[in-house]
């Protein structure tokens, strides 16, 4: 009977063949892309798809990287143990989408950048550019590796696979369609990927809710459990969740993740024009707000069940995020095949969101550091390069799984990693795109301050975990297990986000106030710290006197809130005879439309000479 504790069955035959069928038909889909395109390979083709996708795969492909391993196994953990306060998220997301479909898509379109960090040497410096992609390079490969052990660990509990087989397996099978068939492979993949995603959590909350007789008795069972106290406005920075932390700092750092991070940036300027980009965005959002919906209904749906008999607790599994899988199992062991699709569900997300990793750190590394340095490759070349860098970051990606094994509450440890190191980042680009007096000098003291003060407390909140009264981990029961190996009634105390030392540390005088900021503060203290002393230290340095700084690079009025705006032919014109050595966007999808006409215009024109 589900609920009462103790071992679960593991994989049939059916469940192995759904799985295996799955996961081969997504990786065929990705190398049926890679032969189809086979006669464009271009090093755009490759990292870009050659600028002409449309909204709906890209908004598709966004979601599905979004909804990795650690999403699909995290989430519902989170609202087992905490409640459903970080279905908050839906607001970050909508105000994530807005930010970056209405400053960030116009200016990188504008642009025609192929790595998000070009942008950084056009308004900066090339130092400043370096920086910013080797700290992409070391958080993405740090986060890959989280999201490959994710899904490894819910495999290697389910069906008792060799965890370090698993890892190699899933990096291999993302190498191989990432190699040969680059972005578009990466794109069309994520569309069915994600369908997988979805139908993964359907099946275990239809099932829960068949169990408990309906999902009336497991919204009733959460309100009774506390878990539906979702609005918390205590305005106390050190509250982990509340309607503060997720509306500010959540939306900073989800706008942070999709305004500048390249393996979503990549996504949406392979879009053919601005408008497809913009909407991708905000079909996305949508997609995120289903997605993250079902999450919670999916851990509502495991508390109902498991409310007297924690699995935790009585020591049937060894994590939080081993949760999930054991209800997979616990519940939908009767049906062959089920299991399977979940798991796969799992490991969909993960060859999603490592596809798009490696492909968008192979993108960075020939944009930023190849081809600068060797500029006469030939576009063979540079097609080999990519294929050859892809299987590089695979490799790297695996190892970075070791690394991951050491976390405990993955979600947590992923969205602190990027808000430590990217929020500083964002806070560069905002420099950059609303303030003209900002110089190269600003910039890069302001980067490297916000950086040292994010991983001040970053690290900080690592070593020194803050207390159970600020985490506010919901209480959990064994007093309903058959097999009881713990017979009290417990609130469990916090997980902490990396493997703590089992003697008792003496805890320093800010472990609890500045090292218990809540993590999603991270990002805007990044930001704040770069904007303010960039802004400082550009004013003390003479501001951009000694500095040209070209119009385009400035966010405009009417970037905003426009959907198939186009810039005038004369427009167009004007910015290619002033500088038309500079204007490295004109070759982009945005002004397609204006070339066509300015070539049609000149064609009239000698026919009417004529």
């Amino acid at each position: 009977m589900p609920g009462g504790g103790g071992p679960v069955a593991t994989f049939s035959v059916w469940d192995y063949v759904v799985f295996a069928g799955l996961i081969l038909f997504a990786a065929g889909i990705g190398l049926f892309q890679a032969i189809r395109g086979r006669k464009e390979a271009s090093s755009e083709e490759f990292l870009l798809g050659g600028r002409q996708m449309t909204a709906v795969p890209v908004a598709l492909s966004l979601t599905a990287s979004f909804m990795s391993g650690i999403t699909v196994i995290g989430t519902p953990a989170e609202a087992y143990m905490y409640g459903t306060a970080f279905w908050l998220f839906v607001f970050s997301y909508a105000i994530m989408s807005t930010i970056s479909a209405e400053i960030f898509v116009p200016l990188f379109y504008r642009l025609g950048i192929t790595s998000t960090y070009e942008y950084l040497e056009m308004r900066f410096n090339k130092l400043i550019r370096v920086i910013g992609t080797s700290m992409y390079i070391a958080q993405t490969a740090l986060y890959t590796g989280m999201v490959i052990y994710a899904p490894a660990l819910a495999l290697n509990q389910i069906t008792g696979l060799d965890l370090w087989g698993v890892l190699v397996a899933t990096g291999a099978v993302c190498i191989i369609y990432c190699t040969l068939g680059g972005l578009k492979a990466v794109i069309w993949t994520d569309v069915f990927q994600m369908i997988i995603m979805l139908g993964g959590f359907v099946a275990v909350i239809v099932r829960g809710a068949v169990l408990q007789g309906g999902l009336g008795r497991i919204w009733n069972d959460s309100y009774y459990g506390g878990r539906l106290e979702t609005f918390s406005f205590d305005p106390d920075p050190l509250r982990r969740h509340s309607f503060w932390t997720i509306i500010v700092g959540g939306s900073l750092m989800w706008a942070s993740m999709y305004s500048i991070n390249q393996s979503q940036v990549q996504r949406y300027i392979s879009c053919r024009t601005v408008t497809h980009a913009k909407l991708s965005l905000y079909l996305n959002m949508v997609g995120l707000w289903v997605t993250v919906s079902l999450a919670m209904l999916s851990g509502l749906t495991m508390y109902s069940i498991y409310k007297d008999c924690d699995p935790f607790t009585n020591k049937d599994v060894g994590a939080s995020d081993q949760l999930l899988p054991y209800l997979v199992m616990d519940i939908l062991a009767d049906f062959p095949g089920l299991p399977g699709l979940f798991v796969a569900a799992a490991y969909s997300g993960t060859l999603s969101t490592v596809s798009s990793s490696i492909n968008a750190l192979v993108a960075v590394t020939v944009a930023d550091f190849m081809k600068p340095a060797w500029p006469w490759l030939t576009e063979k070349q540079l097609s080999w390069i990519n294929m050859g860098m892809s299987v590089f970051y695979g490799a790297v990606c695996i190892g970075m799984a070791g690394v991951a094994s050491m976390m405990g509450n993955i979600l947590q440890a992923a969205l602190s990693i990027f808000g430590m190191i990217i929020g500083p980042l964002l806070g560069l680009y905002l420099l950059g795109i609303f303030f003209r007096c900002a110089n190269s000098t600003g910039g890069l003291v302001g980067l490297i301050s916000g950086l040292v003060i994010t991983l001040w407390v970053g690290i900080g909140a690592q070593l020194y975990p803050p207390l159970p009264e600020k985490t506010l981990r919901l209480p959990l029961s064994v007093e309903g297990c058959i097999a009881q190996n713990v017979n009290e009634t417990t609130t469990m105390t916090p997980f902490s986000p990396v493997l703590q030392s089992t003697t008792p540390q003496p805890r320093p005088v800010l472990a609890d106030n500045w090292y218990s900021l809540s993590y999603l503060y991270f990002c805007p203290v990044g930001i704040l710290v770069t904007m303010i002393t960039g802004l400082v230290v550009s004013a003390i340095t003479g501001g951009c006197k000694q500095q040209k700084v070209r119009p385009e690079l400035f966010i405009r009025k009417s970037d905003l809130f426009c959907f198939g705006c186009r810039n005038s032919d004369s427009e167009v014109s004007d910015l290619i005879e002033k500088e038309p050595n500079h204007i490295q966007g004109l070759d982009s999808p945005v002004f397609y439309d204006n070339e066509i006409a300015l070539k049609e215009k000149d064609q009239k024109e000698k026919i009417t000479k004529f």
